[in-house]
């Protein structure tokens, strides 16, 4: 009795199931790359920030020591009266001093949140609380800085209008430290707008 052979016939393996595996990994390559990229801009944006937080720290603890210690007598005085001034003989400067203390402390309480927003430059909760802190305290020194300037035109200048005579002939030193604060002021306006822009770009998903 002849024996009947059977022949089974195996295909070929699907070109199919291998291409659509290649493109998944080639798109999780491409996640990991994009991903990657994104995090080291982030990063060098972090640490950029983070500097810019430090200069800013000197120059609002400059401001408000140079306006808290802006003070002069005059070399001449009578019995009764002597010419003198001082920051605190004017509530805007008061104000100043205190508002810029404020923004000096708020800028060394963020250094933590710049921190974790190197070590993780893709977390979005740290740089949005910068961003919205950043924003209120911009408006406080945006509003420190204004005031101060218009009493320190005022010093300089005085208005013919109200009489109002310029008293910075007599006290030379003390429109000069005053001004000084005022202008390292204004820096510190320029330093948080940096810092809102910073803060946005990082938080945009591309």
């Amino acid at each position: 009795m002849a024996k009947e052979s059977t022949t089974i016939d195996v295909g070929e393996p699907s070109t199919v199931t291998k291409s659509s595996s290649h493109i998944v990994v080639d798109e999780k390559k491409k996640g990991f790359v994009a991903a990657a990229a994104g995090g080291g801009y982030k990063r060098g944006l972090a640490i950029f920030d983070f500097l810019l937080r430090l200069a800013a720290i000197g120059i609002t603890i400059g401001a408000s020591s140079v306006m808290f210690t802006a003070e002069e007598t005059l070399p001449f005085f009578t019995q009764f009266l002597q010419f003198q001034a001082g920051y605190d003989d004017f509530p805007t400067f008061q104000f100043f001093v205190i508002s810029i203390a404020i923004v000096a402390s708020y800028l060394v309480l963020s250094l933590p949140f710049s921190i974790v927003s190197i070590v993780r430059p893709l977390a979005v909760a740290p740089r949005l609380i910068l961003l919205i802190s950043d924003t209120v305290v911009l408006t406080l020194t945006s509003a420190a800085a204004a005031a101060a300037a218009a009493i320190v035109y005022l010093a300089h200048n005085g208005n013919s209008n109200t009489n109002w005579l310029p008293i910075c002939q007599q006290f030379g030193d003390f429109c000069q430290a005053t001004s000084t604060a005022v202008v390292a002021a204004s820096i510190s306006v320029v330093f948080f707008i940096l810092l809102i822009v910073i803060s946005a770009i990082a938080l945009k998903r591309h």
